[in-house]
């Protein structure tokens, strides 16, 4: 009886030990494959999930040319204000060389 205990006993160990072995080997070779997949991963990834750029700005606006008739209208309305009193001669001044030169 003895030897057979000690021949179930030594096939456990060599049955536990060719587990661990098994396993250990298992889990580096998956850790290996993990490894090359995150390495070639972000060059696909940035191809399939780069955001465009965004789109340019629109032009601003283009500047309706103001018309004579509504420069002398703005003009008058100065002038209105100005023969009010709200007005003073150097606002007056600065205002209109605004619309002349606006």
């Amino acid at each position: 009886m003895p030897g057979l205990i000690r021949g179930v006993a030594r096939t456990a160990v060599v049955a536990g030990t060719a587990t661990a072995v098994s396993n250990r080997v298992s889990r580096r070779q998956a850790g290996r494959w993990a490894q090359q997949e995150a390495q070639q991963a972000p060059p696909q990834q940035q191809q399939y999930y780069q955001e465009p750029p965004p789109p340019p700005p629109p032009p601003p606006p283009a500047a309706a040319p103001v018309s004579m008739d509504s420069k002398i209208d703005q003009l008058k309305e100065l002038a209105t204000l100005k023969e009010q009193g709200v007005l003073s001669e150097a606002e007056f001044q600065v205002q209109k060389e605004r619309i002349l030169n606006g």
